[in-house]
């Protein structure tokens, strides 16, 4: 499989909501670095049981989270996936909002890192 192909299998996972599928895409040391926090790089989750939390709580945040009009390449051991986010926020708010991701590969092709950015909308 192509890390492109692994890739949409990634979104297609994600748009399952299936966590034990997600982690499957990762490395044992991942790590995630999400859009929003406290520091330049968001909020950073290390690890298996971590970055699963992290993820747990984009499901919880946001329930129908959706990933489409998505594209994804790779060259050597980075890839990045483009995306268009969409769902209702527990507090009703509907986000729409483009966004990517830049991984870092594991020689086997499984993600060592997970680096997110959305837009920002007002």
């Amino acid at each position: 499989m192509s890390d492109e192909q692994g890739l949409q299998g990634l979104v297609d996972a994600f748009n399952a909501h299936d966590l034990d599928r997600i982690m499957s895409f990762f490395t044992d040391d991942c790590v995630l670095e999400t859009p929003r926090g406290t520091e330049p790089w968001g909020t950073r989750y290390s690890g298996r049981a971590a970055v699963r939390e992290g993820f747990a709580g984009r499901f919880a945040g946001i329930p129908d989270v959706h990933y489409g009009e998505d594209e994804h390449w790779a060259c050597g051991d980075h890839a990045v996936s483009r995306w268009l986010l969409t769902g209702t926020s527990t507090s009703g708010e509907k986000v729409r909002v483009r966004g990517c991701d830049l991984f870092d590969l594991a020689p086997d092709g499984r993600i060592r890192r997970k680096d997110s950015y959305w837009k920002i909308v007002d």
